[in-house]
């Protein structure tokens, strides 16, 4: 059943980090579809209270909390949008004290066969575990597909032939990092990997790059994993990456087009442009 249909039974939104989750509440709510959504706490923006029917908090450890409250409201679809940052549940000392987890999120976490903790493995067992009351996660994507970037230089600034050299030389690592389900995005220079990210997210992989290369210049080439499962951790950028890869020093961001999400897109190229910074999305 698609996102669209004419039923019009209320569409639930599992809400983490950043922007991404905000962009698909206002585009339901221009079309006039109703969403309940549950926000993670410590992740999601308070904005998204006014600009949903319902709305409810969650703990990131509360897997029956969330489960009752989409039940509660008669949801059946789910999209999920924004990060939740692995680090803080993961090693957290005494994290079963500090993170006060549900039995539900307790039998998930210790009684459900996983392969490893890689994001991709926690996600698809998460959708596994609301599946089992017949709640079906969809990508949000299948709404607001305007979000995903086309081909094309964003910006005013074209690479050079050394960071075009640069984005063919990380392209290929990202690619792997992906397969490999370890993080989308890697930092080079002179076909040289300054970074690579892994569990601290893009923003901070730039910056530890940024101190790796003091000289400045770099190139940060962003990809979707092979594999990509468009229900969730799609590859996304907007303003924050920009500031983060000036304050580094970085000079390029190379995207994969038609698989990333640009966020407020017309300020995210006009910060670039300030900056000088080249935006760049490839296929």
């Amino acid at each position: 059943m698609s996102l669209l249909a004419k039923d019009r039974k209320p569409i639930g939104l599992l809400a983490g980090w950043g922007r991404f989750p905000i962009a698909f509440a206002q585009k339901a709510k221009s079309l006039g579809l109703p969403v309940v959504c549950v926000g993670i706490r410590g992740e999601a923006s308070p904005e998204l209270i006014a600009l949903v029917p319902r709305f409810y908090w969650a703990r990131p450890t509360r897997l029956g909390r969330m489960i009752r409250c989409f039940q509660r409201e008669g949801v059946e679809q789910i999209v999920m949008a924004g990060k939740v940052h692995k680090a803080n549940l993961l090693h957290q000392p005494w994290k079963l004290l500090t993170l006060l987890p549900d039995w539900r999120t307790i039998c998930w976490w210790y009684f459900r066969k996983r392969r490893d903790n890689r994001d991709d493995t926690l996600l698809l067992s998460i959708i596994d575990e609301f599946a089992r009351d017949g709640l079906r996660f969809e990508s949000a994507l299948t709404l607001c597909p305007e979000l995903l970037v086309k081909p094309a230089v964003l910006t005013r600034r074209p690479p050079t032939a050394r960071e075009q050299r640069d984005i063919a030389f990380g392209w290929e690592l990202a690619k792997e990092m992906g397969r490999l389900d370890v993080g989308q995005s890697v930092a080079v220079k002179e076909r040289a990997v300054l970074a690579v990210e892994a569990i601290e997210g893009t923003d901070r992989a730039i910056l530890r790059a940024g101190e790796l290369c003091r000289a400045g210049g770099f190139v940060v080439v962003k990809t979707a994993k092979p594999q990509q499962d468009m229900r969730f951790d799609v590859p996304t950028i907007g303003c924050t990456t920009i500031e983060s890869l000036h304050r580094a020093g970085g000079r390029v961001l190379a995207i994969e087009a038609g698989k990333t999400i640009v966020l407020d897109q017309e300020q995210t190229v006009a910060l670039a442009d300030r900056y000088g910074i080249t935006i760049v999305a490839l296929t």
